[in-house]
């Protein structure tokens, strides 16, 4: 019998169910939401060797891939793909490989005041740090050159 310890965040099964979870968390937070939906093996972004006009993929499953854009400060985006993760962009500061089960808690992190800027003089370096709960931290190089004044705010 393996005794895994719990999930940290709910299941997301579908690309149609974290999209629905985004959806709760822009009105929690009245945020605008623009959701671009992509379906199909030929349509998605991970599958460039599908032939023109093929959607299902090889084992039959049809691929969905969404991209979602909140309005409001800081400037998030959202792209989750069918393999269970998702690329999420905070004021330019880009996340890849977050799993899609913990997007929902991601952006609570960052519209909940969690995200934080950690700098560093020498040798000097910027990072978007957003903790999740669970004791999971996603943590990414600021690399462009000045902050914007939402990541000035979260400097600590």
């Amino acid at each position: 019998m393996r005794n895994d310890p719990p999930h940290p965040h709910p299941h997301l099964p579908t690309t149609e169910s974290a999209v629905t979870a985004l959806r709760a968390i822009a009105a929690e937070y009245h945020l605008d939401l623009t959701v671009t939906d992509d379906i199909g093996a030929d349509r998605t972004s991970r599958r460039t060797s599908a032939g023109l006009f093929t959607v299902l993929d090889a084992d039959g499953s049809l691929p969905h891939e969404a991209f979602v854009e909140l309005g409001g400060s800081p400037a998030v985006t959202v792209q989750i793909f069918p393999e269970d993760d998702a690329r999420i962009t905070v004021d330019g500061v880009e996340f890849a490989d977050v799993p899609r089960d913990a997007v929902p808690a991601f952006l609570r992190s960052v519209y909940g005041g969690l995200a934080y800027v950690k700098t560093r003089f020498f040798p000097p370096g910027q990072w978007l740090v957003v903790p999740l709960p669970g004791d999971e931290t996603y943590r990414e190089p600021i690399v462009h050159g000045g902050l914007s004044p939402w990541l000035a705010r979260s400097v600590r």
